[in-house]
């Protein structure tokens, strides 16, 4: 149910039948319950082409508008607002709806190809905390989408190509004559670290370095099946990355740089053609006067360097004509840092000018923020080095294993384990997922961690919470008698708020915004846990059907954190 589409088609039919056409319906919801749920806030703009004041529109429209089966009252307040008061009938009657329907009475939107390109760690080194946040934030809203009924195509733009890999791999050669490439490649960072201090230092190693690239980038059967055994064994170090992160990127949505080569050129000549890409000191360079400074001068866009290397630009270019044209991609969604928006910004405007993408195609970059250490720095080690996703995850799984253990707990040693995977795991995920994805956020253990406040184990507790509840009553909750009838106003209050999912889900699938979706599941435990201080369920003397109904509007409240969890890939649990 999307409360909010319903009140904005029945103030656009009452607007029809009293004249007006094509008028902004401006629906919000009430940022204080004494003024209701929602406010109509139209009724000022129109002052002037109906040449009468806003109240006596705004009680025209009151008069005119069908909502007689939705509200229990509407009331024109200020210069003109009209409060819309939710029915407490109306709002059982939809809980019911929900509570019966797997969909938690969520509708498909209308199927888009939708391409989301996320993670792209580079297969030179191990994955590290800067692709935490593009990883999982990418991996909720491609669950939102497809929880939403598209099609969404994965697309992990690894770096597999380049430069770098003549060193790596003329480094593997020579490593190869002793051990397997598993043992060789074992340490990621400890390989490179190696190839890089002999290209440095080692006299003739950058020379065989460059001829490997030449090699590499020209077929050579046996430098591509070093290239392959190297990419192969990396890969393995970014899958357990994701499978400890419960994130559904799989080796089939790898597509890498590499995938593009054979493109690069006709991208060029593409350019070039056109008009778009002209020489300048050697390199092929596209000038952008929609970007230019306050000097007039053009931003420069360099698709080819002087001597005929690829850039990322070439590459990014030639992926999305793929996506556009090959994979028909209504939307790409390209999840980066912050940093890199200006590239993509240019990136668009070239490849739009050139026709890889049609016009009605969106090109949306969605920048996030970074991640800080306690000093407000980029998070790094002790030693100042990068840290390594996967001890991060291990530590959070053996923080959460002590906090846990330190709880008053019935938990046997494997259900201990299993929780604190979960709770580590959820906490580390949901503390960046919680947060803007534009804005920076501090990395802080304690608060993470915390059973209490906007974090991952205070909603995994309340689920946890409502399943105790039921253990308690002996109840079934997939047998329950589903009766739901809205009495008290802390249950209004919790009706309104999981009646306002759907509206929720659809603004995450439209601006790759998780962290509504986690304040809105912060909202729904909140409102629970006042809902169950104030309404009592397994007292003495509670009427059946005040028990039964207070139970079902609790099973609904499990239902909609554990769908909203699942959704941001964050596991529940049954007890904690």
């Amino acid at each position: 149910m999307n409360i909010h589409a319903l009140l904005v088609n029945r103030f656009t039919e009452a607007l029809q039948e009293m004249g007006v056409e094509n008028a902004p319906v401006p629906v919000s919801r009430s940022a204080r319950p004494e003024f209701g749920e929602y406010q109509f806030n139209g009724a000022m703009a129109l002052a002037k082409q109906l040449k009468q004041k806003p109240r006596d529109i705004a009680e025209k429209i009151v008069e005119t508008v069908k909502l007689d089966d939705i509200a229990s009252k509407l009331e024109v307040a200020g210069p003109g607002f009209i409060n819309v008061h939710l029915n407490d009938e109306w709002l059982s009657n939809q809980c019911e709806l929900s509570l019966t329907d797997p969909r938690l009475g969520i509708a498909k939107s209308k199927e888009q190809n939708i391409v989301v390109d996320y993670s792209s760690p580079n297969l030179a080194k191990e994955m590290h905390v800067g692709h935490l946040r593009t990883t999982i934030i990418g991996d909720a809203v491609v669950k939102v989408l497809e929880f939403l009924g598209h099609n969404v195509i994965r697309q992990n733009h690894m770096g597999d190509w380049g430069t770098q890999f003549g060193m790596l791999l003329a480094h593997l050669s020579d490593k190869l004559q002793d051990e397997v490439a598993e043992t060789a490649l074992s340490d990621l960072e400890d390989f490179y670290r190696e190839a890089k201090v002999r290209f440095d230092e080692e006299e003739g190693f950058a020379d065989r370095a460059r001829e490997y690239v030449v090699k590499l980038q020209g077929g050579d059967a046996q430098c591509l099946a070093l290239w392959e055994k190297f990419i192969d064994v990396s890969i393995a170090h970014s899958e357990e990355v994701y499978d400890k992160l419960n994130v559904s990127l799989t080796r089939k949505d790898i597509m890498g740089e590499s995938a593009y080569n054979e493109d690069l050129a006709n991208v060029i000549s593409d350019l070039r053609e056109k008009g778009i890409a002209v020489e300048d000191q050697g390199a092929q360079v596209v000038f952008i006067p929609e970007l230019a400074d306050k000097e007039g001068n053009p931003a420069v866009y360099i698709v080819q360097k002087s001597g005929g290397g690829y850039l990322y630009a070439t590459t990014d270019l030639a992926a999305m004509r793929y996506r556009s044209g090959k994979l028909n991609a209504d939307r790409t969604l390209i999840l980066t840092d912050a940093r890199q928006a200006l590239h993509f910004k240019q990136t668009e405007i070239v490849g739009r000018k050139a026709g890889f993408m049609k016009e009605e195609q969106t090109y949306e970059h969605c920048p996030f923020g970074m991640m800080l250490g306690s000093d407000g720095k980029p998070f790094k080690t002790r030693t100042g080095g990068t840290v390594k996703l996967v001890e991060l995850l291990d530590e959070a799984v053996e923080r959460a294993g002590k906090l846990i253990a330190e709880r008053d707990n019935d938990l046997s040693e494997d259900e201990l384990k299993e929780v604190a995977r979960k709770v580590g795991i959820g906490a580390v995920k949901y503390a960046d997922l919680s947060k803007n994805r534009t804005t920076d956020y501090m990395f802080n253990w304690d608060s993470m961690l915390s059973f209490e406040g906007n974090t991952a184990p205070y909603l995994q507790y309340a689920y946890t919470r409502v399943k105790s509840l039921f253990r308690k009553a002996g109840v079934e909750m997939a047998t329950m008698p589903v009766d739901i009838n809205i009495a008290e106003k802390q249950e209004h209050a919790l009706a309104v708020l999981l009646m306002q999912f759907e509206e929720v889900i659809g603004m995450v699938s439209r601006e790759a915004t998780p962290h509504v979706l986690c304040t809105y599941l912060y909202d729904v435990a909140s409102a629970f846990m006042t809902f169950y201080e104030a309404c009592p369920m397994l007292k003495d003397g509670i009427e059946p059907a005040v028990r039964d109904s207070r139970l079902a509007l609790s099973a609904l409240v499990a239902k909609t954190l554990e769908q909203g969890l699942t959704l941001l890939g964050i596991e529940t649990l049954e007890k904690m």
